[in-house]
């Protein structure tokens, strides 16, 4: 299969960038769906030790992958501990 797309690569020099283009956005979709498997707080792996990993969050712990204009340092705790 390799050097079917090899051969095509060769004979048409301008599918290059096309096969550049999507295997970079491959890999960004993929690093990115990683990285809410691994980091959100909505995703519990380890049930036994921690079943509610939400609940354990802090006022001032960022899980958001970009906030506008937020400082998660000035926050305050509004609700009750459970």
């Amino acid at each position: 299969m390799l050097n079917v797309i090899s051969r095509q690569l060769r004979s048409h020099p301008a599918l290059i960038p096309l096969f550049i283009f999507i295997g970079g956005g491959c890999t960004m979709s993929l690093s990115y769906l990683a990285r809410l498997a691994i980091r959100n707080p909505d995703v519990c792996w380890d049930k036994k030790n921690n079943p509610e990993p939400w609940n354990k969050l802090g006022p001032t712990d960022q899980y958001k992958f970009y906030a506008v204009n937020m400082d998660y340092n000035k926050l305050k705790k509004n609700g009750p501990d459970y």
